[in-house]
């Protein structure tokens, strides 16, 4: 048994010493930027959720350079938040303090994760060089116009004292509690900074391609983009027109109501005595709703206004209602009232006995209305969908009762947040309260330091920044100004890092994005080659990133070719605990992988977490796939270092090579080579391993066998694999600066392969085969091995799936 303390510490003091992970990004050799996630240091420090992204994103970085590209693969911190400013609360210590710590805990435990990253490019969203960029990105949305101040109903904690963001709410029972402590969450009104993102709708949708992220769809479903058209209702006695939105405009004969969003601002202007009562309830009832309620299918509800609207393509008059189920972010908060053809309006005009116009006949399948005839459609009927749709609106235009218009279920980016420990905005106030940007060459606007960070004295409304007199109150030219004393959300620092990593110096300072030096540099290393994070941040974080990337580019920050900010996204899956749940300190089933580290070493859990399933499963945690892999490890250790019970020699005359073992090992490079390629990091340690079984038959090697195996063990065990090199070569070679081997197809006897087993889709073992192996031939084989038996646990399969020469998976 090799001793990995002693091993580990000795090859990372070694690797630091020769500064191996140094990155020169003026180099002219070919770039490939590889992004973990902006990591939070939360108290917790690292989590196996950290140890899989790790693994993962270190092992295709040390592929790729051995590869021959120059690999950029940082690491940062995603360091303003909550968590810290309660700390800063409850202790009455500036929240930087636990950050730090925090920070230091992380990078030591990464650092012994042996991540090949470069510290030159470390970058913490605290640091008020890192900030002055997010100021300035922030500028620049307000010169453009993306940024202003608006009243916005927001989601308000008031024992957190600030607003939060839908991913940081949970609901139980229906009601709205904080992510972060559970504490109850209101609709609240509140003048907040927004960002326009809705305007980037379109191009938000329009570059995305699941063939670059698995989960784009779910992107676009989000943003969805909706075609369609705002008709012009007059409200009969009054001067007023309702703009309802609409994406079946060739449905307009159908309409037999109105209905408008509750706290749509047209509503207080159609409000009169005789309903002010009943509307204002119904009002202030719906504010008490989430938005999650008011899209669930339950018994509609509404309220009459007393008023008609005037349907111009008909001149028919329609009652107009207020009702939850229609939501006033979305196109107008206006929508017409079509029972014959909508689920929700058929059952609110079930509800209040309003009538049903069928415009279209019912076919046997009412899904395939694309075919479906118009009727009671005056000059639409007999139309089409397509064709009606096309005729309304050429009509509609020209009588100057509709424009076209395309809609989002996006929201405005809510940028406010009512605590300290965020990036402050560079915007103060004149004496009347208009918002003003400050000088932009005095920036960055750091925070100012607290004697007392007990901030829940200040008031259940209060910003903490209010008491910040000396640093709110500013003089320039004479004149008096205010500081802005909201902070931007935690979302504003990692919308903008992957470019922040580029503008790194080795001082600390930051290139500006709009120099020369840094548009060169952004232009030569984005996009992201491969951007490796958690689905849950498929419509937060990626999103924002994305707006500020399209945002850069169009301003000319960025060069317009580059169609996103990655070329491929790679989602990973959840570690959970032995049992089968999330890991989570209520359940006291949270395992810490420098625990794991401690016992078995961190090459054991790199390859160990790399083996147990492919990278985007959700998976339980298990230490007996740990402790396998470490005794394989040993076997491996003691194998090629005990050279004398092995009775291993090692040569560089091909010609006395066995020829199966050199078949053998130009199947394992191309395996390894293709599934590295594919990301199947766990096909990889199940390549490596048969290929040491084979090894082990045999006391005569070559050099460049077994320098090409450590070589692609070096990827996943980096310590060890160099260890052992330095053992059997007895020379200064790293590992680290080893090509990836070559493979010589004409050498692999053509009538074998490695097939991979699964059971139930988890890779088991792989099995030789002929090429002319059948399907029955194969699974005999399978079953007589008896580690395959283990495996199914006396089960037997109900279905076997066979990939010629690619995968057989037994379903148990």
């Amino acid at each position: 048994m090799y001793n990995h303390s002693l091993i580990e510490k000795k090859w990372l003091k070694i690797w630091e010493q020769k500064k191996i992970y140094k990155v020169d990004i003026e180099s002219d050799k070919p770039k490939y930027f590889a992004l973990n996630e902006f990591p939070y240091p939360s108290g917790a420090a690292l989590h196996m959720g950290h140890a899989l992204g790790w693994s993962f994103i270190d092992v295709h970085s040390r592929y790729k350079h051995a590869k021959g590209f120059n690999v950029l693969c940082p690491c940062g911190w995603d360091s303003f938040g909550l968590p810290a400013e309660q700390f800063a609360i409850k202790n009455n210590k500036d929240p930087n303090i636990f950050t730090q710590q925090n920070i230091v805990i992380m990078r030591n435990q990464i650092k012994q994760f042996c991540g090949m990253i470069d510290w030159d490019f470390e970058i913490d969203a605290t640091d008020p060089k890192y900030y002055a960029g997010t100021q300035w990105i922030f500028a620049q949305l307000v010169k453009n116009k993306l940024a202003e101040l608006k009243d916005i109903d927001v989601n308000w904690c008031e024992q957190l004292h600030t607003v939060l963001a839908n991913d940081e709410i949970i609901m139980k029972d229906n009601k709205m509690y904080s992510e972060r402590g559970e504490y109850p969450v209101i609709k609240k009104p509140l003048k907040q900074w927004a960002i326009e993102i809705t305007k980037y709708a379109k191009k938000l949708s329009e570059t995305l391609d699941d063939k670059t992220w698995p989960s784009a769809n779910i992107q676009k479903q989000w943003i969805g983009l909706s075609d369609g058209a705002i008709v012009n209702f007059k409200v009969e006695g009054l001067n007023k027109e309702i703009e309802a939105f609409t994406t079946r405009i060739d449905t307009i004969f159908g309409v037999s109501f109105i209905v408008i969003a509750p706290e749509n601002e047209i509503v207080k202007d159609l409000i009169n005595k005789k309903n002010e009562k009943e509307v204002v309830s119904y009002i202030e009832k719906t504010k008490q709703k989430t938005e999650l309620e008011r899209k669930e299918n339950k018994e509609k509800t509404g309220v009459f206004l007393g008023l008609y609207a005037i349907n111009p393509f008909n001149n028919k008059k329609v009652p107009i209602y207020i009702s939850d189920y229609v939501l006033n972010n979305y196109a107008t908060g206006m929508v017409m009232g079509v029972p014959s053809l909508d689920k929700r309006d058929k059952e609110f005009a079930t509800k209040y006995n309003l009538p049903f116009i069928e415009v279209v006949e019912k076919g046997e399948d009412e899904e395939e209305n694309e075919k479906q005839i118009h009727i009671n459609s005056d000059f639409l009927n007999g139309l089409n969908k397509k064709e009606a749709i096309k005729k309304a609106i050429e009509f509609g235009e020209n009588k100057g009762w509709l424009k076209k218009h395309t809609t989002t279920k996006l929201h405005d980016w809510t940028f406010s947040r009512q605590r300290y420990w965020g990036e402050p905005f560079p915007i103060i106030y004149d004496e009347k309260r208009i918002p003003h940007l400050v000088d932009l060459k005095t920036l960055p606007v750091v925070l100012p330091k607290f004697d007392d960070y007990n901030f829940e004295k200040t008031g259940v409304y209060a910003n903490p920044l209010d008491n910040a007199e000396k640093w709110k109150n500013i003089i320039i030219d004479k004149k008096h100004y205010v500081r802005e004393t909201n902070t931007m959300p935690g979302s504003a620092a990692s919308s903008w890092y992957y470019i922040a990593y580029l503008m790194k110096n080795a001082d600390g300072s930051y290139k500006n994005i709009d120099s020369q030096e840094g548009k060169k540099l952004i232009d030569k290393w984005l996009p992201v080659d491969i951007y490796f994070g958690g689905k849950e941040h498929t419509n937060g974080h990626v999103l924002y990133a994305r707006f500020f990337f399209k945002f850069l580019q169009e301003a000319g920050f960025i060069d317009s070719s580059i169609k996103d900010f990655f070329k491929l996204r790679v989602e990973h899956g959840m570690v959970l605990a032995a049992d089968g749940r999330k890991m989570s300190k209520r359940w006291g089933n949270v395992i810490n992988p420098s625990d794991i580290i401690n016992i078995y070493g961190a090459d054991a859990l790199r390859i160990g977490i790399s083996f147990m399933s492919p990278h985007d499963n959700t998976f339980p945690w298990s230490n007996n796939t740990i402790e396998g892999v470490r005794k394989w490890l040993d076997r491996i250790y003691a194998f090629f270092t005990n050279k004398e019970q092995n009775k291993i020699e090692v040569v560089e005359d091909e010609k006395k090579i066995d020829k199966a073992l050199e078949s053998k090992y130009n199947l394992f490079v191309k395996n390894v080579s293709s599934h590295l390629e594919e990301k199947k990091h766990n096909i990889v340690v199940s390549d490596m391993m048969i290929f040491m079984n084979e090894g082990v038959k045999h006391t005569l090697f070559l050099k460049k066998h077994i320098k090409g195996f450590l070589t692609i063990l070096s990827f996943f065990t980096p310590c060890l694999a160099d260890e052992i090199n330095e053992i059997v070569f007895n020379d200064n070679t790293l590992l680290f600066n080893q090509p990836f081997p070559e493979y010589d197809e004409n050498k692999i006897k053509n009538d074998e392969t490695m097939l991979p087993v699964q059971i139930n889709g988890k890779l088991r073992m792989c099995v030789e085969c002929k090429e002319d192996e059948t399907q029955s031939e194969i699974e005999k084989k399978i079953m007589k091995d008896e580690k395959f038996l283990k495996y199914l646990e006396g089960k037997s399969a109900k279905k076997v799936i066979y990939v010629k020469g690619k995968i057989i998976n037994f379903i148990v």
